[in-house]
């Protein structure tokens, strides 16, 4: 389930991230042509974000977001399972702070409009900031469970 998961954040976060490149060359075009358009500012800059948000949730299942790992590189064993268990847990903490409070802002604003755009709402906007917190949440989760086998594995004193 979370290969799938992460699978699915990575099309959303190509196909958001090939959107604001289309619309960047549409502006850099129209912009040489002497002709304005106006929505691709606000098409490029949302379609970011969710590319942003979709990649950083996925980083955090790989464990490439943004870490110290000066005592994880320096312990070994049980000490480092516990520091890994530590550290996802913090993860998960902040997930779930960004899954609660993406939810608010997402409700909150749900009803406003794009200036350029004003049929759109501002809610498909603000919804990736959630989603990134619960898929963040599940991510950590799935590596407290694994982490937790690991220790386990350690303390029986077989290697994993």
């Amino acid at each position: 389930m979370v290969k799938l998961l992460e699978k699915t954040q990575m099309t959303i976060g190509v196909i958001t991230l090939s959107i604001f490149f289309i619309a960047i060359i549409i502006q850099i075009v129209s912009r040489h042509m002497g002709v304005s358009i106006i929505w691709t500012e606000e098409v490029a800059n949302y379609s970011f974000i969710w590319s942003i948000f979709m990649g950083a949730s996925v980083m955090v299942n790989q464990k490439e977001h943004f870490s110290f790992d000066f005592l994880t590189l320096k312990f070994k064993g049980r000490k480092k399972a516990g520091l890994l268990l530590f550290i996802d847990t913090i993860v998960l903490l902040f997930a779930l702070a960004l899954l609660y409070y993406g939810i608010e802002a997402a409700s909150t604003f749900w009803n406003y409009n794009w200036v350029a755009l004003p049929e759109m709402k501002m809610g498909y906007v603000w919804i990736s900031l959630p989603i990134m917190g619960l898929t963040m949440a599940i991510y950590s989760i799935n590596h407290l469970v694994n982490g937790l086998k690991d220790l386990k594995a350690l303390k029986r004193g077989t290697s994993t």
